[in-house]
């Protein structure tokens, strides 16, 4: 190959070559010419935007910021990873919450409709007035004495104790106070012959016995007789004996 012909070769090489730039440039120039316009009307519309809160934000703010997040980097990638376990903590929880959710609001209804929060609302404003009214230290003076209130319920347990209350407190429906009238020694005599007098009675003394705890706060040394043996009806010798 003489000169000439290696001349010829690279003039064809960059014949190549400069054609290959002046397609690129071409094809350059029309990707500008067609985003030209967009880009103006992108940048206008910035400004415009920028423009409203250009009283609010100001570069310095925007310096500030940009330390601030500098300055943060590892509160902010602590942040990330709480977010991220909260996330994970959501999805975890989220079926149990889909099932959970309405059974508690079921069981809310049900407490509504049998009144149950209506009484909770009137207690707490029950509560309310008790705070207005008392002190704390009234209210724990109130508590110890709840305390031993507590204790002496304890002791009425004894199901002995429960039947003599629950018959005492059938008495007063049995009594007609109308027929009450004022008794001299004679009529208490008189009154001696009838069978629920004597039983009356007789219950009395039992009762009296058991007040002998009550001096000075001693133990109860008689025998406790069950009322529901001295409440029997007595037999026809022994009112006639009466």
């Amino acid at each position: 190959m003489n000169s000439d012909e290696m001349v010829v070769e690279r003039l064809d090489l960059l014949t190549r070559q400069v054609a290959v730039i002046t397609e690129s440039a071409r094809a350059l120039r029309e990707l500008r010419d067609d985003l030209s316009p967009r880009i103006n009307e992108t940048v206008k519309h910035l400004i415009t935007e920028l423009a409203e809160i250009e009283a609010d934000c100001r570069r310095e703010d925007l310096v500030l910021l940009l330390k601030n997040v500098v300055r943060n980097v590892r509160n902010l990638n602590w942040s990330l990873d709480q977010m991220k376990s909260l996330i994970d903590f959501l999805r975890t929880v989220e079926p149990l919450m889909k099932s959970a959710v309405p059974q508690a609001i079921m069981a809310l209804d049900q407490l509504e409709q049998r009144g149950v929060l209506q009484i909770g609302l009137r207690a707490l404003e029950v509560f309310q007035k008790i705070a207005e009214t008392y002190t704390p230290e009234d209210i724990e003076q109130v508590g110890k004495v709840v305390v031993h209130f507590v204790g002496v319920t304890k002791k009425l347990s004894d199901p002995n104790t429960l039947a003599l209350l629950d018959r005492m407190a059938e008495v007063p429906a049995r009594m007609d106070l109308s027929n009450a009238r004022p008794a001299g020694p004679f009529r208490m005599m008189f009154a001696l012959r009838n069978s629920e007098v004597k039983q009356g009675l007789g219950v009395l003394l039992e009762m009296t016995k058991g007040l002998a705890a009550l001096k000075d706060g001693g133990p109860m040394e008689t025998e406790v007789i069950p009322v529901a043996e001295s409440s029997e009806q007595p037999s026809s010798s022994e009112e006639r004996e009466g």
